[in-house]
């Protein structure tokens, strides 16, 4: 069992596996690599599944945590927050109907919508490290 206290970092680590598995399944598919895309996708997917968990658990044990830096870099930090959080949101059901589409077959209609959910689903995986960073380890 995982403390509590240590969700933050695996929520960091899910996030980061999150990203890594998203670029590297962008090049397979544009390379041809049908099969490893999926696998790679749908590890991500997996991550960012597992991610959702362990920071909902977090924040129902443990509550929230304010940034205590003021200054220029909290008005940088409240700037990645939001637009990390705003599309934490609208990523779900984007990457949801994805996925979905991906399962069905239906590539046409898969391929229009991952346009915009690959870099999204990119951008709110490594905003998410970095949002932990500056409130834990900054």
């Amino acid at each position: 069992m995982i403390p509590i206290q240590n969700l933050p970092t695996v929520n960091a680590i899910l996030n980061a596996s999150s990203a890594i598995l998203l670029a590297v399944g962008y090049f397979c598919i544009r390379s041809g690599k049908i099969s490893a895309h999926r696998f790679l996708m749908g590890s991500a997917f997996c991550s960012s599944t597992l991610f959702l968990i362990s920071y909902l658990t977090y924040h129902y044990y443990a509550g929230s945590k304010h940034f205590q830096k003021s200054g220029v870099i909290r008005s940088v930090y409240l700037s990645i927050l939001f637009s990390h959080t705003l599309l934490a949101v609208i990523i779900v059901p984007l990457a949801l109907i994805t996925v979905s589409r991906a399962l069905r077959g239906d590539f046409q209609k898969h391929k229009k919508i991952a346009r915009w959910t690959f870099p999204l689903w990119m951008y709110v995986s490594v905003t998410g490290v970095i949002v932990y960073w500056m409130l834990y380890r900054l």
